[in-house]
């Protein structure tokens, strides 16, 4: 699994243990962590949750009347430094 892969089941698994239900999507080139935040989630809860999103490269939460609170965290996935980079029939 790449270094990207690790991090974000990493970030997955410690918002689930803090009690947060979470999701993970996968895009072409980052992946995603969003997680339901209850109201009642206590200061020392927000405090670990922090700490857990900053280890992305980009976190944020929406928050509206409709939906709730989402908390969201992006992972950039790696480029490939060798093998196919430049596309088929590519070479130097």
């Amino acid at each position: 699994m790449p270094a990207s892969g690790v991090t974000a089941a990493a970030i997955t698994a410690r918002l689930s243990a803090i009690g947060l239900p979470t999701r993970v999507g996968e895009h072409a080139r980052f992946t995603t962590v969003e997680a339901e935040v209850p109201e009642t989630l206590s200061a020392e809860s927000w405090r670990k949750v922090l700490d857990v999103v900053a280890e992305a490269d980009r976190f944020g939460l929406l928050a509206t009347s409709l939906n709730g609170r989402t908390l969201w965290a992006a992972v950039r996935k790696t480029v490939p430094t060798t093998g196919d980079v430049g596309g088929p029939g590519y070479q130097r």
